[in-house]
């Protein structure tokens, strides 16, 4: 059985920095495109970042409203994917999660989402 499992999130000033983890069990993350999306409340879903699967290069890509702020990274002995976060602001304020991504696009896989991992963010 393929479980995802985000932590690392809470309550944080606004521009300080949070850094959240997702462990995956029963599939690995290196052979897998994966991303980070979030859900504020009364919004939908939407991607945050993306990080390639392992190979030579590692190829990473953000939303806009993260670029220059928040790193998606992985380490694959621990089978587990970081988004690091800093110069957080109130909108940043979600529920983050991680997922696997279908093939090249920003969509996530179905049947994969964890519990997520709730980021608040005081102004």
């Amino acid at each position: 059985q393929v479980q995802l499992t985000e932590s690392g999130g809470g309550l944080v000033q606004a521009g300080g920095s949070l850094r959240l983890s997702c462990a995956a069990s029963g599939r690995s993350l290196s052979t897998s495109n994966m991303g980070w999306f979030r859900q504020a409340p009364g919004k939908e879903r939407e991607f945050v970042a993306r990080i390639s699967r392992s190979g030579v290069n590692t190829y990473t890509y953000y939303a806009d409203s993260v670029r220059g702020r928040f790193t998606i990274s992985r380490d694959n002995a621990k089978n587990t994917v970081y988004l690091q976060m800093n110069s957080l602001n109130p909108e940043d304020t979600a529920v983050y999660y991680c997922n696997f991504l279908a093939g090249s696009t920003l969509q996530a896989e179905s049947g994969y989402w964890g519990q997520g991992t709730q980021v608040t963010v005081s102004s």
